[in-house]
């Protein structure tokens, strides 16, 4: 099977690709924006598989079918709800929603190997296409948070935000002024909510912010310990199957 990805965001590509590597699929090509594919596809043969993000930073990845006739198979994946019921319109094999689980991943694989009797061409209805995509808006991830102090309500704005942390069965937010605020969210809650390119989920425990981030120093069983600027209560260990993906997302 030759699959291809096509995604804006370079980090989540690369994770992509290697969940793929690991259940044997062999990604050839990754594609970042629409433009990039349109010239790829007229230049290349197609693939068996495209996993294909919705949104990308030129545009909406339909316009690439607009632009080539497409004769592969499509695994949609994007991190907005309201694009699901399209994508299963399409002629696809599925829909994984972002961030991607490596057992939802597997089971999308397997679908396309017993839905696939050969090469069919991709069928798609723009009209309906363009009466959901009216005016999308671009995702939004939260910029403030709320949180109780006695009988008052205290607005905290993201980037004043050290790292969010677990601890007994309570969710944290520790601010750059040494302030530790529970908040009303499990950790599982923010993965959605915060913006990637600012905060990390190092661990089971622990998100980081880049901005507060003060060293990196190695750890014991190929871990790394992470320093913040303020917050120093407990140690915040990259654990060993995150070490990849947090220095990808550090570049």
């Amino acid at each position: 099977m030759n699959a291809i990805i096509i995604e804006d965001e370079k980090p989540a590509a690369r994770r992509l690709g290697r969940l793929l590597t690991n259940l044997k699929v062999g990604v050839s090509t990754m594609l970042h924006s629409v433009e990039e594919a349109i010239i790829w596809f007229r230049e290349n043969n197609h693939p068996d598989l495209i996993f294909l993000d919705i949104q990308l930073s030129d545009g909406l990845s339909f316009e690439i079918f607009e632009a080539v006739d497409i004769q592969s198979s499509v695994i949609f994946t994007t991190a907005y709800d309201e694009y699901a019921l399209q994508a299963f319109k399409l002629n696809s094999i599925d829909y994984l929603l972002k961030p991607i689980d490596d057992e939802e991943l597997e089971i999308a694989v397997k679908k396309y190997l017993v839905f696939r009797p050969e090469k069919q061409k991709m069928t798609l209805d723009f009209e309906d296409i363009k009466k959901l995509l009216v005016n999308p808006l671009e995702r939004e991830y939260k910029k403030r948070f709320t949180v109780r102090v006695g009988q008052h309500l205290k607005i905290i704005n993201a980037e004043e935000i050290e790292c969010f942390y677990s601890d007994k069965k309570g969710t944290y937010a520790a601010t750059i002024d040494g302030r530790n605020y529970l908040l009303d969210l499990t950790l599982e809650n923010l993965e959605s909510e915060l913006h990637p390119n600012s905060f990390f989920r190092v661990s089971r425990k622990f998100y980081v912010n880049i901005s507060h981030i003060k060293d990196i120093v190695s750890y014991t069983n190929s871990r790394l310990e992470i320093k913040l600027n303020r917050y120093n209560e407990q140690e915040i260990i990259v654990s060993r199957e995150r070490v990849k993906d947090f220095k990808l997302w550090l570049e």
